[in-house]
């Protein structure tokens, strides 16, 4: 079957997310990643020095695990660099973040993607929206 694992899991995860705020309406994410945190190295790094970070790729492996070990002079929240998060895609970020606890205010590490962090019952979660048009990377 195209685009299921041997495992019977969905390569692209999709999620009807009820918005709690606006209660006619259903926020559609997919699911990208879960970043998670470390202070230990990791097999296959990639230093991404102007974000303070270096990663793995979550792209290798089915579920999209993403190591992350933060830099001394990474400029994020300690919850965001303690606590393992799940990251999404959205149509709309600005849409996607109304009524939500911002943690970190959206920007755009790389052109094509603007990202922002959220907090939900303690958690930290990402959203991303991709302009897959102007993005380079296979994000």
């Amino acid at each position: 079957m195209q685009g299921m694992l041997k495992t019977n899991v969905p390569m692209n995860w999709r999620v009807l997310v009820w918005n709690r705020l606006n209660l006619n309406q259903w926020t559609d994410m997919k699911f990208n990643h879960i970043g998670i945190p470390t202070t230990d190295d990791f097999d296959g790094e990639i230093v991404l020095k102007h974000l303070g970070m270096t990663v793995s790729d979550h792209k290798n492996n089915p579920f999209g695990i993403q190591w992350q070990r933060y830099h001394d002079n990474a400029p994020y929240p300690d919850l965001v660099k303690t606590v393992p998060h799940v990251a999404f895609e959205v149509d709309n970020l600005a849409e996607a973040l109304k009524g939500m606890t911002v943690i970190i205010e959206p920007n755009s590490p790389i052109d094509g993607l603007l990202v922002a962090f959220i907090e939900v019952n303690g958690a930290p979660v990402e959203l991303m929206e991709i302009d897959r048009a102007i993005c380079k990377e296979d994000i």
